[in-house]
């Protein structure tokens, strides 16, 4: 009788949940070392923890009172925002600060697990969690002082849930909109007839019930309203990178703090601002284009689509500000979770993108506040990173989904299994 026997090799699937896990748990560590040493050499200017420790601290003080921040010029967030800045308060016996990195750090091991889930479905891949897990920590300790992974975990799960409930995506999307609007465009690719009416119509049931709540809750819940018309041009935008370029040429603009972020102050700024706005208005119409003309649907088409139109509204922004990667990067993943998207060059553009917004916020900052040539050079790199994938985002959902499908080359819409792939 044998006592000993050789024990089975992992299943492939399983070492690679392994590695993942210990990848995750690897990398997370790095960005908790680096919070702790922020501002240190070779981080940069540092602060980068400073908007929790002071403004969200600052912000969860005036919610506790049972109103959104009145006449605070730095409060531009819808009211969904409110909630999750309270939320560090559930977590008795930690510090704002700590609570909020704990929450931070919860919600990207959930954003890591649904894109696990995703990936081992039939025609999934694990690719999507492995670009998550890898590419975060790509801008160094600037996700754990933030809350845009909340925000982007919305989105996640909105575009993630299209295949089994359209409810649900619809419910998701409306709680990252009511946080920050960006996560509405989660809806955007949804094939168009009855799931995109299901989808719609829970989102607006969602925010319009939310936001009955917490007008009865909270006092001035719409005062961020007044405060978005006065955003400049945030110096890491496509404008900011043509107005510090514009500096070596003689133009005598000056980089001040307005709110909340470092802004370009002088002649043309407003022109510039304007130039913006207009091609986001031009982005929209460009989106409304491609639902009107698309006909064919594959099961990552709402992924593609989602991602390609918040690559386009970044790119327009006035700001673009660092942590803008992380929803890329979240969206990015969710692609990739599907053997069918034709997004994979576009992810790898943004995987670089993030890595050199790194070098812009924190590491190389002053050099971008002072227009010298490595903070410009490193800017326009960057965003032209960012506007090639746009444009090849654009490009590769738009052919995808306008031409002719060959017989029988068409795949099941999500959430329209029992229809076919092309939709009048």
């Amino acid at each position: 009788m044998t006592l000993w026997t050789k024990p089975r090799p992992l299943s492939r699937t399983r070492s690679r949940l392994l590695l993942l896990a210990a990848a995750w748990t690897a990398g997370r560590a790095l960005m908790l070392l680096l919070l702790a040493r922020d501002g240190t050499a070779p981080l940069g200017v540092g602060g980068v923890g400073r908007e929790v420790h002071e403004l969200y601290a600052r912000w969860y003080g005036v919610l506790a009172q049972g109103t959104f921040p009145p006449g605070d010029r730095l409060w531009q967030y819808p009211p969904g925002a409110g909630p999750l800045l309270l939320s560090p308060g559930l977590l008795p016996g930690l510090t704002y600060f700590q609570a909020f990195v704990a929450l931070t750090l919860a919600t990207d091991a959930l954003v890591t697990a649904a894109l696990v889930r995703a990936g081992r479905r039939t025609g999934g891949s694990l690719t999507g969690a492995a670009l998550w897990t890898a590419a975060l920590p790509l801008l160094l300790h600037l996700p754990l002082a933030r809350y845009d992974v909340q925000v982007t975990a919305f989105a996640v799960l909105s575009l993630l849930a299209v295949a089994r409930s359209t409810r649900v995506c619809g419910a998701f999307a409306a709680l990252g909109a009511l946080v920050k609007v960006w996560p509405a465009l989660a809806l955007i690719g949804l094939p168009r007839g009855r799931t995109t009416r299901r989808a719609w119509t829970s989102a607006a049931v969602t925010a319009g019930a939310l936001l009955l709540v917490l007008a009865a809750l909270f006092r001035e819940p719409f005062g961020f309203l007044r405060q978005q018309g006065g955003r400049g041009v945030q110096i890491e935008s496509l404008g900011g990178t043509a107005l510090s370029l514009a500096r070596h040429a003689g133009w005598p603009g000056r980089v001040r703090y307005r709110y909340g972020a470092m802004e370009f102050t002088g002649p043309h700024v407003g022109t510039v601002a304007a130039v913006s706005l207009a091609l986001t208005a031009a982005a929209f119409g460009v989106l409304l284009l491609w639902r009107l003309r698309a006909r064919r649907w594959t099961p990552a088409t709402p992924y593609d689509a989602a991602f390609a139109a918040v690559l386009l509204f970044t790119v327009t922004s006035r700001v673009i500000s660092p942590q803008y990667l992380v929803w890329l990067l979240g969206l990015a993943a969710v692609c990739l979770t599907s053997r069918h998207t034709t997004q994979r060059p576009v992810a790898a553009l943004v995987v670089a993108a993030a890595a050199l917004s790194s070098l812009a916020y924190p590491v190389l900052y002053a050099d971008v506040m002072a227009c010298t040539w490595t903070g410009s050079l490193l800017m326009l790199a960057r965003n032209a990173l960012l506007v090639a994938a746009a444009a090849l985002s654009l490009h590769r959902l738009w052919t995808s989904t306008t031409r002719s499908a060959r017989p029988g080359a068409g795949h099941p819409a999500p959430g329209r299994r029992r229809e076919t792939a092309s939709t009048a």
